[in-house]
């Protein structure tokens, strides 16, 4: 009797959950979302979490050219992800507008949007199942020789091809039999199968070893070839090969530019930069003997 007064009780709860409508819904005559090119625009765009909470966001203003890497830099809590997330469709902003190809995102189909857009979130979840029902996740119907192509061009194919079942090896719960490292490769093989024009990465490398790094950096350049890019990054490689930083501080964009530009400026990217190079002088030099030892660590 004690279990089953538990049990309802617990039921009671995911009911009301499964009755809590979406904060996030399809607007009445909602279109398709069409082939994008992938200009996204933030018109003057507000945000804040919930009514009694501060705002993320500030009046922010940002144009992300079809087919360039964008990276989003500044410290913890500054709204990197929130923009990330906004573009997605993921929140409604408070006030302004996200625009694909001028379109308003809250004007199309969610199903629409997301079709289009791949996410490689830092934490990465895999779902129960083989890797290669993981990979092709976002395209059910994909053969597994896409699933295999995939997965070669996200240097994910070694390490799968090395287990006992190959790509049929059963994904344990949590993923416990999978490195964070190998997590990672199998996110952006799902990525790169689904074919995004947009793609947001969130601090894709933060977790992993240089020599991880260097596999996901080289999978990342083939995933991020010809498409609109916004990268939430942590790591020198991946900021220094944007075509544009943004820097991000209280919600505002308060430095915007390439690396070289920025740093030139002595403002609050190079501070940044400082840091996370570890206090080590900024130049191209420097930045050079990173690479190299990266690609040292690969080789041995």
């Amino acid at each position: 009797y004690t279990t089953l007064q538990a049990a309802m009780a617990g039921g009671e709860q995911v009911l009301k959950l499964l009755d809590t409508p979406p904060d996030v819904q399809d607007q009445p005559g909602a279109i398709d979302l069409p082939t994008v090119r992938g200009e996204i625009t933030l018109e003057h765009v507000c945000f804040q979490y919930r009514p009694d909470l501060p705002q993320v966001l500030h009046d922010l203003c940002l144009t992300i050219p079809a087919g360039q890497t964008v990276a989003l830099v500044g410290p913890t809590g500054a709204g990197k992800t929130s923009i990330g997330n906004l573009i997605a469709r993921f929140y409604e902003v408070t006030s302004g507008a996200v625009l694909i190809d001028g379109i308003d995102v809250r004007t199309v189909t969610q199903a629409s949007l997301h079709r289009q857009i791949g996410l490689v979130p830092q934490d990465s979840f895999l779902f129960s199942g083989s890797i290669a029902d993981n990979i092709r996740f976002g395209d059910p119907q994909a053969t597994l020789e896409r699933v295999e192509q995939a997965a070669r061009l996200a240097n994910a194919h070694e390490f799968i091809s090395g287990k006992p079942e190959g790509y049929q090896t059963k994904v344990q719960e949590g993923a416990s039999n999978l490195s964070i490292g190998q997590r990672q490769l199998v996110c952006i093989a799902r990525a790169l199968l689904t074919d995004p024009r947009i793609l947001i990465l969130d601090e894709a490398t933060s977790n992993v070893d240089s020599l991880t790094e260097t596999l996901i950096q080289e999978a990342l350049q083939a995933l991020l070839q010809g498409r609109t890019a916004v990268v939430i990054a942590h790591r020198l490689s991946t900021i220094r090969r944007a075509g544009l930083i943004c820097v991000i501080q209280d919600g505002r964009i308060v430095e915007q530019g390439k690396h070289e530009e920025l740093i030139a400026q002595g403002g609050v990217y190079t501070g940044l930069y400082e840091r996370l190079a570890g206090g080590a002088a900024l130049t191209t030099e420097h930045m050079e003997n990173i690479e190299e030892n990266l690609s040292k660590d690969k080789g041995g």
